[in-house]
């Protein structure tokens, strides 16, 4: 059986409340004690396939623990969220924004995605590595592409998912 490990990028620089999905955004100041720790996370581990999200809050974490070449794949950036993008959640005013408070599964931000369309788009991913020759993957993501692997999987319902969240730095181990 093939091993998956997701970890989920370094805590971000940016204040609490605020919409930042698929927004490239800073590190904390702290990045470099935060990589370190995952860096010690994932010694001893080999993989033979590394991917990034595209975004730069994955892509330095990556580089930072000793992959400086990784190839990024676009399906693994986290959820955007459209016109809400990095703006505070109690300022939008946007009708959808209680509809998708109410099913968050199905619901699209406005000009954003829903999550099961997340989930279908890091699906495909996952379906291409269960058919390579890789059996040691890992991937620099983020803590809504851990869930929708997760919930891919089948561990848990999509609606469920928040409930498996994991914190800045966390890595999740699959089976593929």
């Amino acid at each position: 059986m093939k091993e998956l490990l997701v970890v989920r990028h370094t805590s971000v620089d940016v204040p609490q409340g605020i919409c930042y999905g698929g927004t490239d955004v800073p590190l904390q100041p702290t990045f470099a004690e935060e990589a370190e720790l995952v860096r010690q996370r994932l010694e001893g581990y080999t993989p033979d396939r590394v991917l990034s999200s595209p975004l730069s809050r994955a892509t330095r974490l990556a580089n930072a623990i000793g992959y400086p070449e990784v190839d990024t794949d676009e399906r693994l950036r986290e959820q955007h969220f459209g016109a809400w993008e990095m703006k505070a959640y109690d300022e939008i005013e946007d009708p959808q924004l209680l509809r998708w408070y109410e099913d968050y599964v199905y619901e699209r931000p406005t000009d954003g995605e829903s999550f099961a369309e997340v989930v279908t788009r890091v699906g495909t991913l996952l379906e291409e590595l269960k058919a390579s020759n890789h059996e040691k993957i890992l991937i620099f993501a983020h803590g809504g592409i851990q869930m929708a692997v997760g919930a891919y999987l089948g561990l848990y319902e999509l609606i469920d998912a928040p409930q498996h969240f994991q914190g800045y730095g966390s890595v999740m181990r699959y089976q593929l």
